[in-house]
């Protein structure tokens, strides 16, 4: 399993990477990393991926604007996408479920919030793709 972890912070990055690479649950998962939403667009194309995760608020493409790409492009529909932020506003997160976000991680959070709602991500994504015959 692949999860594209899109974040401009080098240390959360790192955190991210380090919190799922430690738990054993998701020890199956391969993480490949992407420094901003532009980085994600040019990544994508490299898939599958699993599960995206991606930070709201960056510079170039933010990942509200990530998510409407893949929600409109055919290969990336159905693609988890886990929103982390900062921002903690009920409209930031309604946004984000709106364009088909399918989870949200307010910062700061706990290795442990994080694997739990990245297990959750990939279990609900392989019930998904059974119902599709697959």
């Amino acid at each position: 399993m692949r999860v594209l972890v899109v974040e401009d912070s080098l240390s959360m990055r790192s955190f991210v990477r380090s919190a799922l690479e430690s738990e054993p649950q998701l020890e199956e998962v391969e993480v490949v990393e992407a420094g901003s939403g532009f980085d994600a667009l040019r990544l994508l194309p490299r898939g599958p991926y699993d599960l995206v995760i991606t930070d709201i608020n960056m510079p170039d493409i933010n990942g509200l604007e990530l998510l409407q790409f893949m929600r409109k492009n055919e290969r990336h529909r159905a693609t988890p996408v886990l929103l982390i932020s900062t921002q903690k506003s009920e409209k930031d997160m309604e946004r984000g479920f709106k364009l088909g976000a399918t989870g949200y991680l307010a910062k700061p959070f706990s290795p442990e919030a994080l694997c739990q709602e990245v297990v959750k991500q990939l279990e609900a994504a392989k019930v998904a793709q059974g119902k599709d015959g697959g």
